[in-house]
């Protein structure tokens, strides 16, 4: 039965599973070792597998991802990284394994229940029990991972694995034939809602945009209308490569990790247009009034965050055409641009200030401008979440044509790994670069390099470089315990073991080096674009490092102050960092 499921999802598109072996898929893994056309990717830990499937549709290595693991404990494991592809709404299916049935039900060696584990996860889970079901469960499975861009569980008990399948049920009563054709969806929305819009957005003299990664794929269009409203735009992180970030009117990231302009921008803007985007953080947005229209393709996402006038529910590129063409004879307002761009321009150059500021003993944030400076065209870029996603969203002005993604709703530590070995094996013929920090590096990194090196020399161009924040603190979770809570750092909780992660890059037959000083960054990073095998750049960095928010609140900066009274371990680090991180942050610059 295994070989006949294979045969289905790959009439749907899956060539790749993520996973690791078990005797819950041994019927599955059978199947797969008889085919030349379907691969498993043998990762170190189910959770990457859940994360590998979600970024493999990420970085297009197809319309849907999936994953294989085993029974139990394996199916424990995959959860989180399915969560993943739920939140940031990728097709992934999962093929699970499960007891026999004529052990379930008596305590059985790793008898959970699945399908009580994935309620929540997914859009769509069900046993399968008989081969007849083989068709139907597969082709449903499939079908709803791809209309709702979720995630979909078949539980696979593996003495049913071994039985004959039956991929023609006969039609009488309780048997289903099924199809496995695509199906369409609506793209555009009605020309009277699109005529409304238009008028809507026409009479802004200081339109802001606010981009997500549903507005991947229509690049061209978001920077048409955006020229034609005259509008500045923000992205969400999910949303960074669909427009150029060097562009004068391109304001960055919005949020709590984003950049000052990108919160002017919402701030005073007069008109609104949301494309693919449900960021969440609703304080980032503009004051409630602002007249606002949405677009996206699934109707219950719009005016969730935003109390929005008009929803068009479409795919960004057609809907974005129809919407640009109605407004052909509009004349854009020049001066809001004007003054967007000089306010983002002021703003780029304290940021570029703050990455050369002086730090013991080193700047994280130099790190990745440095990187920024030499950039492929065709990178490809996984970061995690920490204090990195902040460097990443502040410094790396990735553009069109690149592939950049993290976790973007979940803000799972250690994603990055998983994410860069889905997006080489999509395309191995681009330069990958993972950005992480020493907590997610020692959360499943260091596991994964094992992955990264059994496969890459597999890879047409090998360069897989990894980026190592190494400050010994879990850093992000102390900037929070300071502004959010008033507490000094924990170091319990906090304090970090000092790894040396390129010389276990070096163990594994990869390349690597450590560094410590401003001067070492630039030819490190050259020694990882021009190196033969994947390389790990480990930089020892300063872990008082301030992460001055767009909107630093006076609260925040009492909380700040109340933790270092508090005796925090390191105050004397974050007075060092602190009032000069900030000054060059929050003030006004002149190139």
């Amino acid at each position: 039965m295994g070989s006949e499921m294979c045969i289905r999802a790959s009439s749907w598109g899956v060539r790749h599973y993520y996973g690791y072996p078990g005797d819950g898929i041994n019927g599955m893994t059978a199947a797969l070792q008889r085919r030349g056309d379907t691969r498993f990717v043998q990762v170190r830990h189910e959770e990457t597998a859940g994360f590998a499937a979600t970024a493999h549709v990420k970085y297009g290595g197809g319309t849907i991802g999936a994953a294989l693991v085993t029974s139990g404990p394996g199916a424990v494991h995959l959860l989180n990284g399915l969560y993943d592809a739920k939140l940031d709404h990728q097709p992934v299916v999962a093929l699970v394994g499960q007891t026999a049935l004529t052990a379930q039900g008596g305590g059985y060696y790793q008898e959970v229940d699945l399908l009580s584990l994935y309620k929540d996860v997914a859009g769509f889970q069900a046993q399968l029990d008989d081969p007849s079901q083989v068709r139907h469960l597969v082709d449903r499975a499939c079908r709803t991972a791809l209309a709702h861009r979720t995630v979909a569980v078949l539980v696979l008990p593996n003495d049913v694995q071994d039985l004959d399948a039956v991929l023609d049920p006969p039609q009488t009563h309780a048997h289903y034939a099924t199809s496995n054709a695509p199906s369409t969806r609506s793209t555009v929305p009605p020309e009277a809602d699109l005529r409304a819009a238009a008028e809507l957005l026409r009479g802004g003299e200081r339109v802001a945009m606010l981009v997500g990664q549903g507005a991947l794929g229509a690049e061209a269009e978001v920077a048409a209308i955006a020229a034609r409203l005259g509008a500045g735009v923000a992205t969400a992180l999910l949303g960074m490569t669909v427009v150029d970030q060097r562009e004068p009117w391109v304001t960055g990231a919005l949020g709590l990790l984003g950049t000052t302009p990108s919160s002017y921008l919402m701030k005073h803007c007069d008109r609104l247009l949301i494309v693919g985007s449900n960021t969440p953080y609703s304080e980032f947005y503009p004051p409630e009034g602002r007249p606002a229209v949405q677009i996206d393709i699934d109707g219950a996402q719009m005016g969730m965050r935003y109390p929005t006038q008009l929803n068009l529910t479409g795919d960004a590129a057609p809907t974005l055409r129809a919407l640009d063409a109605l407004l052909v004879d509009h004349t854009p307002p020049t001066a809001w641009r004007a003054d967007v761009a000089e306010r983002t321009a002021s703003w780029r150059t304290g940021q570029v200030q703050v990455a050369h500021q002086d730090a013991e003993p080193l700047n994280p944030q130099r790190t990745v401008t440095e990187l920024d400076d030499r950039l492929p065209a065709d990178a490809m870029v996984a970061v995690d979440c920490g204090t990195v996603t902040a460097w990443y969203a502040r410094h790396l002005h990735v553009r069109p044509g690149m592939l950049a993604s993290l976790s973007g709703t979940l803000l799972s530590m250690g994603g990055a790994m998983p994410y860069g070995i889905a997006a080489k094996f999509a395309h191995p013929d681009r330069p990958l670069f993972a950005l992480i920090g020493d907590g997610a590096m020692q959360m499943n990194g260091v596991n994964e390099l094992i992955t990264v090196a059994k496969y890459w020399r597999e890879w047409a161009d090998p360069r897989f470089a990894v980026l190592v924040l190494n400050n010994r603190d879990l850093a992000f979770v102390s900037w929070e315990q300071r502004a959010s809570e008033g507490t000094p750092k924990f170091d319990d909780s906090q304090d970090v073991p000092d790894v040396d992660y390129a010389a276990w890059a070096r163990s594994l037959g990869l390349d690597g080096i450590r560094i410590d000083d401003p001067a070492q960054v630039g030819p490190a990073w050259e020694a990882a674009l021009a190196a033969d095998r994947p390389f790990v750049i480990d930089a020892v960095v300063d872990p008082a490092e301030l992460m001055i928010p767009p909107q630093f609140t006076r609260e925040q900066a009492t909380n700040m102050a109340t933790s270092i009274i508090r005796g925090d371990s390191d105050w004397r680090g974050i007075l060092r960092r602190g009032l000069p991180s900030a000054v060059a942050t929050l003030l006004p610059h002149r190139s």
